[in-house]
């Protein structure tokens, strides 16, 4: 049983895209790998770190059938049924707070379905830097030369001091969060650019290579032959 002085964190997974870049029948967070497919393993990575009370899964109006199959057997009360996303990332992530609202956790997780092998000392990170923030953004900094291009041409390099790539999960005070989100035009590329409009301060997290995206299909080869390594 959780500590009752430890803050109840609830986490969304976001699943409401349709991973048009890698193509195939079904939506790659649907995509079985080599047994349960992204969705699934994100949830389960969230229900093993320890303060977690509720996990929120927000996918597509068309994928009820392929989210109960996904999701089938977990029979863990913390899961909560699934809501339906809109038009953007930013107003789907509001359809999963506003779902959370009557609920007021303290903290809340916002997590990519399509980064399932997040480590979990990754999120309890993340966790943790919310003591002493309103937000923390798991991510890596930047390390390879950067340089911008023009008509298919190298033309000048960028800077790359200073500069992170920023992963999931990103973590918030969830009343600030879903206030910024109720006052956002839902254009944000992620929950750190919402927060950020908000005023609200972000803390930057370490987070692993092995938490890294399934956008294209190298990316689910790549997950695919991290989870027969791992067997």
């Amino acid at each position: 049983m959780n500590d009752t002085t430890s803050p109840a964190i609830a986490v969304i997974i976001v699943a409401a895209g349709r991973g048009r870049r890698l193509g195939g029948a079904i939506p790659k967070q649907y995509v079985p790998l080599d047994g349960p497919p992204a969705l699934r393993r994100s949830v389960e990575v969230f229900l093993a770190v320890p303060g977690v009370v509720h996990v929120q899964s927000v996918i597509h109006a068309d994928d009820c059938v392929l989210c109960g199959e996904a999701l089938a057997g977990l029979d863990d009360a913390r899961v909560m049924p699934p809501v339906t996303g809109g038009e953007t990332r930013a107003a789907s992530v509001l359809s999963g707070l506003e779902a959370l609202a009557p609920h007021a956790p303290d903290r809340v997780l916002i997590h990519d379905a399509a980064r399932p092998f997040v480590p979990r000392t990754v999120v309890e990170a993340v966790i943790s830097a919310l003591d002493a923030a309103d937000g923390a953004v798991a991510g890596l900094p930047v390390v390879d030369a950067l340089w911008r291009e023009q008509g298919g041409m190298a033309d000048a390099p960028v800077p790359r001091n200073g500069l992170w790539r920023a992963q999931t999960p990103q973590g918030f005070r969830f009343d600030a969060i879903l206030a910024a989100h109720r006052a956002h035009d839902g254009t944000g590329a992620d929950d750190v650019a919402v927060a950020r409009e908000a005023g609200i301060a972000v803390k930057l997290v370490e987070g692993s290579e092995q938490s890294f995206k399934i956008t294209t299909q190298a990316d689910l080869d790549r997950a695919l032959a991290h989870v027969r390594r791992t067997v």
